[in-house]
């Protein structure tokens, strides 16, 4: 089992910046994968960013691509994601995600194995 706990989310006014962190426990931090969704009210999960075991390969979706970046440290077990330029549509609950399998990093929602609780993030016009 891994236990994921983001932290960082807030109230942002259009234009800044929020760095959020998900810390990992239970397991060897650096065989897993990780993952950023979020979820806007009424609307599916979908994929943020993600990073593969040593942090060298990232992923991004079009939407965030430029504006975000993701990073890990194995050694502290924590993955970050920082948000720059922040948009009223980026408002979302931010969950981080682990998987162990996928020989690479996946976008894929249903390949993650392990699930934060995620932190609510709000940008204001």
């Amino acid at each position: 089992q891994v236990q994921l706990v983001e932290s960082g989310g807030g109230l942002v006014q259009a234009g800044g910046s929020l760095r959020l962190s998900c810390a990992a426990s239970g397991r060897t931090f650096s065989r897993f994968a990780m993952g950023w969704f979020r979820q806007a009210s009424g609307k599916e999960r979908e994929f943020v960013a993600s990073i593969d075991r040593s942090g060298r390969a990232t992923d991004f979706a079009d939407s965030v691509k430029g504006r975000f970046t993701v990073s890990r440290d194995n050694a502290k077990n924590t993955v970050y994601l920082q948000m720059t330029s922040l948009k009223p549509e980026d408002t979302a609950v931010y969950f981080c995600a682990a998987e162990e399998t996928e020989p690479f990093t996946t976008r894929v929602l249903l390949a993650y194995d392990y699930w934060g609780q995620g932190t609510q993030v709000t940008v204001s016009s």
